[in-house]
């Protein structure tokens, strides 16, 4: 941590279930219940139809690829993910269709990148029923990673992940999930009941309940996270309610940094009373490869956002994303032509809120 500042790496959805569970080592049983894949090595198969043979089993690096390479150079006080996938080997799978499960033997995927917390308020962790939800929090605690946005009963759910930071600074990760992403409404936490922090909606009540929250743990010189499943997976669209709510959040809850996610691919930043608003970070890892549709999204290309915070005000200091693509189920630097894409595809969406984006030695920055 430089003198006064502090780093974050932030990234979107990490979907490390289904077709990657089955290439490690350990994996779940591989059946499904889609309504066209009742197998998840049919995404292993895509992906190699589409790009190649995946060396089988990988090891738990294998995924991260080139990205962990960029972690060591950036070095990031606190690494944090959404994580859409739940660690069970139930098989009370979820009538929604969609079942994301990873091995518990697997959890070394995230241990080896350092992650130091998990965000849970989000549409797949439920997948495998609550008893799947249980063991994937008995699973954290015994790995060392902190989690957020769910718990056993409403208390936990709305506790935020404490995380000591250095030099006695600490990072709030309050998160919380919203029925506009897909999260069933009866997944949501109550006092006797395990299961998210599910917003009823975007209101300043729901705001002023945030701000009780936030204003409970929050004392001098900490750094608050608020991060939201909300929104559609595909689409440029930033919802005046998701905005104003934002907003909010920043003004009444003395939040620093809003990290959405939800969006399978990277959506338009605002800087707002000089605070970072990420509104959908994108996919950073899954199983898509081979899947032909919403090509013009580009969700094979990803972005690491490094964010920089003036640890005494919570000012944004830089925002620095390095972009990588998915390849074979594993990170990997991509063509300039790739990051030139991205950036103008940013720069379009981030315009509506007075900002542009420039590709800086292979790195995208916001002005």
């Amino acid at each position: 941590m430089a003198h006064g500042q502090l780093t974050l790496f932030l990234c979107g959805d990490v979907m490390t279930g289904r077709g990657l569970d089955q290439v490690f080592p350990r994996a779940c049983p591989p059946g499904l219940y889609e309504p066209f894949v009742c197998s998840a090595l049919h995404y292993v198969a895509l992906a190699e139809q589409a790009n190649g043979p995946i060396p089988r089993p990988v090891d738990h690096a294998y995924v991260w690829g080139e990205a962990r390479e960029v972690l060591e150079r950036e070095q990031p006080d606190v690494r944090l993910i959404n994580l859409e996938t739940s660690i069970t080997t139930s098989e009370d799978a979820d009538p929604k269709g969609i079942n994301y499960r990873m091995h518990s033997g697997n959890v070394p995927v995230l241990t080896i990148a350092r992650i130091d917390c998990c965000v849970l308020a989000n549409n797949h962790v439920l997948d495998w029923g609550r008893a799947g939800l249980v063991e994937t929090l008995e699973t954290f605690a015994q790995a060392g990673i902190r989690v957020a946005g769910a718990g056993r009963d409403l208390r936990a759910a709305e506790e935020p992940a404490v995380l000591e930071a250095g030099s006695g600074s600490r990072v709030l990760v309050f998160a919380f999930g919203a029925t506009d992403s897909g999260i069933p409404s009866d997944w949501a936490a109550d006092t006797a009941t395990a299961g998210v922090h599910l917003l009823p909606d975007f209101s300043g009540k729901t705001v002023e309940r945030i701000a009780r929250l936030v204003l409970l743990t929050k004392r001098h010189g900490d750094l608050a996270v608020a991060s939201i499943h909300w929104g559609a997976n595909w689409g440029f669209d930033i919802p005046a309610t998701h905005r104003r709510f934002a907003h909010a959040l920043i003004d009444q809850a003395r939040i620093d940094v809003v990290h959405g996610h939800s969006s399978h691919h990277p959506k338009a930043i605002e800087v707002y009373r000089d605070r970072l608003i990420l509104y959908g970070c994108g996919d950073f890892l899954n199983d898509y490869e081979g899947i032909r549709d919403h090509d013009e999204f580009r969700d094979d290309l990803v972005l690491m956002y490094f964010v920089t915070l003036d640890v005494p005000t919570g000012r944004l200091v830089q925002l620095k994303m390095t972009p990588l693509q998915i390849r074979n189920f594993r990170l990997k630097h991509p063509a300039a032509a790739a990051r030139a894409w991205l950036r103008d595809t940013l720069d379009r969406e981030c315009r509506r809120f007075g900002h542009h984006i420039r590709l800086d030695n292979r790195a995208l920055r916001i002005e």
